[in-house]
């Protein structure tokens, strides 16, 4: 009857499971049919490390699936550990500088707040006796872009070749009365010349050939040096900023606009030649705030034209910033060709174009120029 209760076959194998009735266990030295030969320790040993049952297999499959704890990223503190923060608070962690193509930390540009009312306006000049260095590109796009932050501009071309009128859509060979005529004292008023632009807040003292005779005609006139600066004063009080794009000469003209000025920045186009003449330009500036006008200041170098890709440029350009420092501006006009685009345009980049790095660039320099000039 016990053998029966047990299953009615031999003695339990070592899961303690009996065999079925009319068979017996495997034979005590371990020897059958279809069998190899163990001991009974090796036998114990896989029982006991390797066996595993539905639930263990369950719990270890859940554990996998499950995502790693915050604990897993903690890393521990060393005891030469002294960034630990103080009362367990975590610190703001301190960002490296970004550098600028100019080598140095980008500042800070905010946009300036609108103005709760316009004038008397700061006359900045553009000069640089050298040609082709960017003065009209300069002298259109930065007024545009400062009247996009809600500045009143005019900008004033003052050389004889006409480029800005051209750059706004203005055709120098039709003007009724131009810049000439207003320095010639030709009973022409001031009003009669400016012309809007379609960007507003923007408007334009245009000129053409005929203002090459101006220089000629004015070396007979009673302070002649002081010309243009009577003529701005007509209408300093309506405007925020006037822009003068000077002629590329250091002749008479270019010391009207210099005694005019209050600020004057210098495009330089980071080539070997422009290089050479900004210390000829400085020295003619030193002698304008020496005879002529004490209040003129050097805004800043503009650095124009500028390719990363070579190395000439960058060579150019590192050399300004060490021989002019902080005079140079941050803002670095590359080389696009977009310009002469908006030429053909005869619209700013800043519509032409306005989300391209040509039109930014443009904005962060007249961020730059109103933090350096404290307007507004």
């Amino acid at each position: 009857m016990q053998e029966l209760d047990q299953g009615g076959g031999g003695p339990p194998d070592v899961r303690g499971n009996y065999p079925p009735n009319g068979q017996s266990g495997p034979p005590p030295n371990g020897h059958g049919p279809n069998m190899t030969t163990s001991s009974q320790s090796v036998v114990d040993d896989l029982t006991d490390e390797h066996y595993l049952d539905a639930r263990d297999l369950e719990s270890l499959l859940r554990t996998k699936e499950q995502p790693p704890s915050e604990q897993d990223f903690v890393v521990p503190a060393t005891p030469n550990d002294s960034a630990a923060p103080p009362n367990g608070v975590a610190q703001a962690v301190q960002r490296e500088p970004l550098i600028g193509p100019t080598g140095r930390p980008w500042p800070d540009l905010p946009t300036p707040p609108p103005l709760s009312k316009h004038g008397p306006a700061l006359i900045i000049a553009m000069c640089n006796q050298k040609g082709g260095v960017g003065k009209t590109t300069t002298t259109i796009n930065l007024g545009a872009a400062l009247a996009e932050l809600g500045r009143e501009v005019l900008l004033v071309d003052f050389d004889p070749q006409g480029s800005l009128s051209v750059g706004l859509g203005v055709n120098p060979h039709t003007l009724p009365a131009s810049i000439y005529n207003l320095l010639m004292g030709q009973g022409t008023s001031i009003d009669e010349v400016i012309g809007h632009t379609n960007v507003p807040g923007l408007d334009i003292l245009p000129s053409n050939i005929d203002l090459s005779a101006a220089e000629i005609q004015l070396v007979s006139e009673v302070a002649r040096e002081q010309t243009l600066l009577r003529l701005l004063d007509a209408v300093r009080s309506r405007y925020d900023v006037i822009l003068i794009d000077c002629a590329p000469s250091l002749g008479l003209l270019t010391i009207n606009a210099l005694t005019a000025a209050d600020q004057v920045i210098m495009p330089l186009e980071c080539e070997f030649f422009a290089l050479r003449g900004i210390a000829l330009l400085t020295d003619t500036i030193a002698k304008v705030q020496d005879r002529l006008n004490q209040r003129l200041e050097i805004l800043g170098i503009l650095g124009t034209m500028y390719d990363p890709r070579t190395l000439h440029s960058r060579e150019v350009l590192e050399r300004v910033v060490q021989a002019f420092g902080d005079q140079v501006f941050h803002t670095v006009i590359r080389r696009t060709v977009k310009f002469p685009e908006t030429t053909v345009a005869g619209e700013p980049i800043t519509t032409y174009a306005p989300t391209s790095p040509g039109a930014e660039a443009y904005r962060n320099l007249a961020r730059e120029v109103l933090a350096r000039c404290r307007v507004g």
